[in-house]
């Protein structure tokens, strides 16, 4: 059986720096860690930040796409995971989506109302993604991607979607990702990361609108 603890053990982090925001008036923030037979992951997410990144999942391609997703984004993140890399890669590639969701849950537990709703078109070279997010308290993914290799460097094609997957689930995100054209994968992939981190900091930016984002007066 799995053992599952999820607390704060930022100050054991080799970036434990990111944090330096975090006692900042309205900065949205959370630290969590999570650890199964299977993987060790820790996040630490500042949505008000933009600057920081330093991410070490042992799967190289996995790390350039996280980079991208928190430059785009416009938030610090640290992402440390040590998984069963030596049965393959998905358990750490969904565990990271699970524990970053939960991370973007807590973050903005502490927020104003936010903006809600992100979307765009997004090219890379010859491919082109649409990505379209509404943080509405009930995760789920629509994803119409499909990739002509297995891997791309370390990385599965079929983790790609576990990891949207797992964090729309633990977020509460709606997230819709269609790829409208393209050949090369890397260039899809890329589109697709960039694209979420800018719907991402859309979304997640502070709406002038008085009370809650939603009709119904919650976002759930």
């Amino acid at each position: 059986m799995d053992i599952l603890r999820e607390h704060s053990l930022i100050a054991t982090m080799p970036w434990y720096n990111v944090r330096m925001s975090k006692d900042a008036p309205g900065v949205r923030y959370a630290e969590i860690y999570r650890e199964t037979a299977e993987t060790r992951i820790q996040v630490v997410l500042d949505l008000d930040g933009g600057t920081r990144r330093d991410i070490t999942t042992g799967i190289g391609f996995f790390d350039h796409m996280l980079s991208q997703l928190a430059f785009h984004g416009q938030f610090d993140i640290g992402i440390s995971a040590e998984g069963d890399l030596e049965v393959d890669d998905h358990h750490t590639a969904e565990d990271v989506g699970i524990v970053l969701g939960k991370a973007l849950a807590q973050a903005l537990d502490q927020s104003d109302p936010i903006v809600r709703y992100g979307s765009n078109h997004t090219p890379m070279d010859e491919a082109l993604v649409l990505v379209a997010v509404d943080f509405s308290g009930r995760g789920g993914l629509f994803y119409e991607v499909a990739f002509t290799r297995d891997k791309i460097g370390e990385l599965s094609t079929e983790c790609i979607r576990e990891f949207f997957r797992a964090l729309c689930a633990h977020s509460g995100i709606t997230l819709h990702i269609r790829k409208i054209a393209g050949e090369n994968n890397h260039h899809i992939c890329e589109a697709m990361f960039k694209g979420f981190g800018l719907a991402m900091h859309q979304a997640t930016r502070r709406s002038e609108r008085r009370g809650s984002s939603s009709t119904k007066g919650s976002r759930d």
